[in-house]
């Protein structure tokens, strides 16, 4: 089953003959984890660009992601909870290893860098921030990356989906942006923004990425899978 971003990996649909052939015509095609979008489309294009060997992230994530009822008022306020049920930290750690991985015609095989990941919930109502370090295979300046994941571009973009954003990474160069207030609703919510974007003594990289966990992250993010299936006639 595809972990579909479609700037990201469009490709990984070519599983759905596979699956077509098992079920006899049905197939399906899902989100990945809210954060794991977020994260996913920032590590992208430094992954073609650098190649990745090891990442860390530390995620801030919003109330809304709980769903409802949520958190419990005395839970949130005036706290940050560090963890998430569900197996979170285990989903970022694997999901995007499989988006950026490739479909060998069999089955998913996942990129070969590693994760570590650590998860709270902040007192947000909306948007997921990620503190994010990258030690690369080939290593750049924090201009070269910067540069690579604002001219980052997908299918999406080339095809003009009605819900795409023109630009599905926005880098800020303000030194405190981005923040869920100020940046969550960037292109309708449907853009991450990227921000402090600097290199690292102990990693090669680290900068702060911010997706919708509610647009982005989940409904949009459904709205646009399915343009994308439109788009290439996989819907009936």
């Amino acid at each position: 089953v595809p972990l579909l971003i479609p700037e990201v990996n469009p490709d990984h649909l070519d599983a759905l003959d596979a699956q077509r052939r098992r079920t006899g015509g049905g197939y399906i095609v899902t989100n990945p984890n809210c954060s794991v979008v977020g994260l996913a489309m920032a590590l992208a294009p430094l992954h073609r660009a650098f190649g990745l060997r090891e990442v860390a992230v530390a995620t801030l994530q919003a109330l809304s992601g709980a769903g409802y009822p949520g958190v419990a008022s005395m839970d949130a306020t005036d706290n940050v909870v560090p963890y998430i049920g569900g197996g979170e930290e285990e989903k970022i750690e694997a999901e995007p290893r499989r988006i950026l991985g490739r479909f060998d015609g069999r089955g998913f095989v996942p990129a070969a860098f590693a994760i570590s990941a650590a998860v709270h919930r902040v007192p947000v109502s909306d948007g997921h921030t990620m503190a994010i370090f990258v030690r690369l295979e080939r290593k750049t300046s924090a201009a070269d990356a910067a540069r690579a994941l604002a001219e980052f571009r997908g299918e999406p973009q080339e095809r003009r989906l009605p819900s795409a954003p023109r630009r599905p990474i926005h880098v800020l160069d303000a030194p405190d942006r981005p923040q869920p207030r100020l940046d969550r609703d960037r292109e309708g919510g449907m853009a991450v923004s990227v921000g402090r974007v600097r290199e690292d003594r102990t990693f090669d990289l680290k900068l702060e990425a911010l997706v919708h966990n509610t647009i982005r992250g989940a409904a949009g993010a459904a709205i646009l899978n399915a343009e994308l299936l439109k788009a290439r006639d996989l819907l009936p």
